[in-house]
């Protein structure tokens, strides 16, 4: 069974760093791409994309977070990381781990998701 986990999201003060870790097992990610999405509380809206990373390292960012966040992997350990600085209030959301067997992620071509974690940011 495949199992996407995250941890690390919690409550901080806009100007405020955190790191996300998204743990994968289950079965061998050689060759999928990883990363992160996210959805404001009470949105209803699809996730939005925030970052990803192929297997080969090649990094995609949201406009919203390029230069303040930074994707990562380790794929000896099938572990994908999130570098999130100088959070802002808007950054407030439930933030998701993803993969597929792709060169980028989208939100229409994940094959597995996490099942979330909380980052609330506070002006």
């Amino acid at each position: 069974q495949v199992q996407l986990v995250e941890s690390g999201g919690g409550l901080v003060q806009a100007g405020d760093s955190l790191r996300l870790s998204c743990a994968a097992s289950g079965r061998t990610f050689l060759g999928y791409a990883m990363g992160w999405f996210r959805q404001a509380p009470g949105k209803s809206k699809e996730r939005e994309f925030v970052a990803s990373i192929a297997w080969g390292g090649r990094t995609n960012y949201a406009d919203s977070v390029k230069d303040r966040f930074t994707v990562s992997r380790d794929n000896a350990q099938n572990t994908v990381y999130l570098q999130m600085n100088s959070l802002k209030p808007e950054d407030t959301a439930i933030y998701y781990c993803a993969a597929a067997r792709v060169a980028a992620l989208n939100y229409y071509n994940v094959d597995y998701w996490g099942k979330g974690t909380l980052v609330t940011v506070h002006s």
